[in-house]
Parts: structure tokens; C-alpha cells; sequence
């Protein structure tokens, strides 16, 4: 299969006018820094816990793979619970589960860069370009990763951006007749007024996204750092929406019981023209993906997705892509990763 460069893709689809849309995988964030966003930095941190249910998980189960940790111990709970006489054996298993994720949010919360100014001007600039391309000719703008750096690429950059409606707003605080001559007040960030214009989506959910069970809200910067405002919420045990663990099946399990995320992939099974993928391996527990994709395929012949352009790093991966592209139900074509200039 041909190894195109990507801007020869961009002009190309840009010649045809195609609409064109972006899924972002972890490799969008570890192309800013890989020693900050790889799982390998999350298992690192999560090593070095003083949590001693957490050593002796990751002594047992040797892998940094969170998605295969969560699943096994999905497992073991559903064993201990049919085939155990020790009660509290598939109890400890859940304490596992759940002191893992909660670690799993800590580390991504202590190794994020403090704020969004954190974060070099020219960089930030470079960045915005990169998704510009998109927003900025109608396409629409997933991400896959649950970290907050497109977040805080889109908000520094939010005069210089066509678009980066993400289906949040603040609905108008109603008052009675006695507090009429008073200033309007708004409430907190809500998704779902303005999700018909939303182009921005995280698919599997991010740290700055929160179901308060009657609503999913948006955290945002409030006179303190967004980071700040997060551990905050996580302190009082309030979690941000994210899909970390399972495979295909179960993260769509998950996706389809919040009606957030269940819109996010609706919407990424619903576009048309082409799609561009950067940092998106299509790895064993990304069916799921593939699923979406290939309902927009699926699509009347005026509105269908035609066709997917994969980046990939190496040789190992271009293989890898060769050989699940007849599970695509539209024309598969790859491009060279490296060739995507994104920070610098």
C-alpha cells in the first residue's frame, strides 16, 4: 500500500473538495511529549505508588496495558463470584479495580503541564494551524484521548480558531419578580442546547468532562487553573467521563449508557467525504472504531464516508494496517505520520 505524505493528502482531498474530518489518537498528545502522555509514563507513575494493592496488582499481572488490566480483573471478579468460598476475595478485586482507576486519574492529573500557558506560544500556534484545517472548512474534530491538551489548545486559541463549538453552554439562571432589577446569572457549562453545531467530540470522553447524574458539565477556568478546579472534583469523589478499560464491546457499553459520549459516536458514525486519522494505531480493543467508521460507510451514496487516510510511524505499523484494511468498508489509503508537523 502506498505511503503518501500528508500534506499531498490534505491538497488532494482540499482539490476534490471533500469534506474532511480528523480523529486524533494518544499519538496526537505524545507527538507534544511522549514522557508526559504515554501509557508508559502513566504506568511509571502508578509504579511508584505507596498503594500496596496496586504494587502487588502490577507484580501479578506484568503488563502496562491498563485496558488488559481492568478486563482481567473484570474476570477474576465474575471467577471469584461463582467459583470462590472467600467472600471478600472478589470484593478485593473491585477495591483493586477501583483503586486502579483512581490512580490512573492522579497520574494523568500530576503529570499534565501545570496550565494551559504552559504550553509554548509557537507551539500552541502550530497546533491550532493543524486543527484549523479542519474546523475551520466544516469538518468535524474527534479525539480518542481523555488528556486535556486539545482542550487547552482550542481555548488558548479560541480567536484564532474558525470553530470549536463542543456543545457546551450556560443556560440563564431564572429569577423571581423581586430580583429582576439584578445582573443575569448563567449556571454551570451544560452539553446538549448547542450540540446541533458541535464539532469538537471526545469520543471516550476527558478529565474536564463530569456527569452530575442529572447532566454532563464542563469544567473551565473559574479565577484557578482547570487542573486545579479537577483535583477538586476528584477530591470529592467526583470522576471525570472517560473510557479506559475493556475491549471493543465493553467501551461500547460504556459509550452507549452516557449520553454524551453515546452522541460524540453517533456523530463519528454519521460523517461524510473522508477522514484522516493521526496517532490512531486501530489496536485490538478498537473495534468499536472501526464499527462507527464502517457505519458511515454504510451511508445513502450522497452523504457517505469514502474513504480513510491512516497515518502510521513505522514499517510495523504500516503492516499492521495492511492487514485489518478489509475489515474498512471504505477505501483505506496511509500516510507517513512523520511527515504531520502538529507542534513545531
Amino acid at each position: 500500500m502506498e505511503l503518501k505524505d500528508y500534506k499531498s493528502v490534505v491538497n488532494y482531498l482540499n482539490s476534490k473538495k471533500r469534506e474532511k474530518h480528523l480523529l486524533l489518537g494518544n499519538g496526537f498528545s505524545m507527538s507534544y511529549d511522549r514522557t508526559i502522555f504515554s501509557y508508559n509514563a502513566l504506568s511509571d507513575f502508578l509504579n511508584q505508588s505507596e498503594d500496596k494493592l496496586l504494587k502487588k496488582l502490577f507484580s501479578i499481572i506484568n503488563t502496562r496495558n491498563f485496558e488488559l488490566i481492568m478486563k482481567q480483573l473484570d474476570v477474576f471478579y465474575e471467577l471469584a463470584k461463582e467459583f470462590s468460598k472467600d467472600k471478600n476475595f472478589a470484593k478485593n478485586v473491585i477495591i483493586a479495580r477501583d483503586s486502579l482507576k483512581t490512580k490512573l486519574i492522579d497520574a494523568i492529573t500530576t503529570l499534565h503541564p501545570e496550565h494551559v500557558f504552559k504550553i509554548p506560544e509557537e507551539k500552541s500556534l502550530k497546533c491550532a494551524d493543524f486543527l484549523n484545517e479542519y474546523l475551520g472548512s466544516g469538518g468535524h474534530v474527534f479525539s480518542t484521548n481523555y488528556d486535556l491538551l486539545l482542550y487547552w489548545v482550542l481555548m488558548k486559541n479560541k480567536e484564532r480558531l474558525t470553530n470549536i463549538e463542543d456543545g457546551f453552554g450556560r443556560d440563564l439562571i431564572e429569577k423571581d419578580a423581586f430580583e429582576s432589577d439584578c445582573q443575569p446569572e448563567f449556571g454551570e457549562l451544560e452539553w446538549g442546547n448547542n450540540r446541533n453545531v458541535q464539532c469538537v467530540h471526545y469520543v471516550h470522553g476527558a478529565l474536564h468532562l463530569f456527569d452530575s447524574g442529572v447532566a454532563i458539565r464542563k469544567e473551565t477556568y473559574d479565577g484557578e487553573f482547570l487542573l486545579e478546579n479537577i483535583k477538586k472534583r476528584i477530591e470529592k469523589k467526583e470522576y471525570p467521563i472517560f473510557v479506559t478499560a475493556g475491549d471493543g464491546k465493553q467501551k461500547l457499553d460504556h459509550i452507549l449508557h452516557n449520553q454524551y459520549l453515546d452522541y460524540c459516536y453517533k456523530q463519528l458514525s454519521s460523517i461524510q467525504g473522508s477522514l484522516i486519522t493521526f496517532g490512531f494505531n486501530f489496536g485490538a480493543y478498537d473495534k468499536h472504531i472501526i464499527d462507527a467508521i464502517n457505519k458511515a460507510a454504510k451511508q445513502d451514496k450522497s452523504k457517505r464516508l469514502w474513504s480513510i487516510y491512516i497515518g502510521v510511524y513505522s514499517d510495523e505499523d504500516k503492516r499492521h494496517i495492511e492487514s485489518i484494511s478489509s475489515k474498512f468498508k471504505c477505501k483505506v489509503n496511509l500516510f507517513d505520520s512523520k511527515t504531520v508537523s502538529i507542534w513545531e
